[in-house]
């Protein structure tokens, strides 16, 4: 098709769980460049196939964009109620960027519920020296810990979208590999949360439903896992 490569703007990466093998790939005599991570349309995507840096990486930014927004989500004079809203409208879409294909271990889940509260803790001002709990932060914010379920909810909504659509992200989610497994205890998939989340014991029972589009929402609304 006339398409060319430029050796020096080409990179390549393996994803595996061996760490640190290399891919020796010459262009031309020239050896490609191997990164251990690089970022696709915003999205951190490392050489463990794990989403640990990129779910680490986009509560940072919301932090960060939190602070820059301080003087009106922590200002006394503006009801909690719309500064709860305008925490969902800016702060909380950064931290939630791409979380549809998020894989969520309990230590990262542990995380994103932490920054919840500390969003909630610096609305209130309250210095990190006051012996407040987090149920007492949550009664005087007028607000449930509702960040891991909305989530959990579009994850689910993603996959509802996918198994429907019969496309090649179906074929990459429900695909199998050939080959053994390897030792030891395997990783938890994305679909493994989300399932447990919903309150089914396989996902293949949870998939076969997600073909009924309104089975498949009244499953997401009934849900009864973490985060509700």
């Amino acid at each position: 098709m006339g398409l060319e490569l430029n050796n020096k703007k080409t990179e390549v990466m393996v994803i595996s769980r061996r760490p640190n093998l290399n891919a020796d790939l010459f262009v031309d005599g020239t050896k490609l460049k191997q990164r251990d991570s690089f970022r696709y349309l915003g999205t951190i995507i490392t050489q463990d196939g794990k989403s640990h840096t990129e779910i680490k990486a986009r509560i940072a930014q919301a932090k960060t964009n939190f602070q820059k927004m301080k003087p009106l989500l922590t200002n006394n004079k503006i009801t909690i109620t719309t500064r709860k809203k305008a925490l969902q409208c800016y702060i909380e879409p950064i931290l939630m960027y791409g979380c549809e294909a998020w894989t969520i271990t309990k230590e990262i889940q542990k995380k994103i519920e932490a920054a919840e509260m500390w969003f909630f803790r610096r609305m209130l001002r309250v210095p990190w020296t006051a012996r407040k709990t987090n149920e007492e932060v949550l009664k005087e914010t007028e607000s449930t810990r509702s960040l891991m379920s909305r989530i959990r909810r579009r994850q689910a909504k993603f996959v509802g979208h996918i198994m429907r659509r019969e496309g090649l992200e179906n074929l990459v989610t429900t695909g199998r590999m050939e080959g053994k497994k390897s030792r030891g205890r395997q990783r938890e998939k994305m679909l493994d949360g989300m399932t447990s989340w919903m309150g089914t014991k396989r996902v293949t029972d949870a998939l076969s439903e997600s073909w009924d589009r309104e089975s498949w929402k009244d499953m997401i609304a009934n849900a009864k896992g973490q985060g509700t």
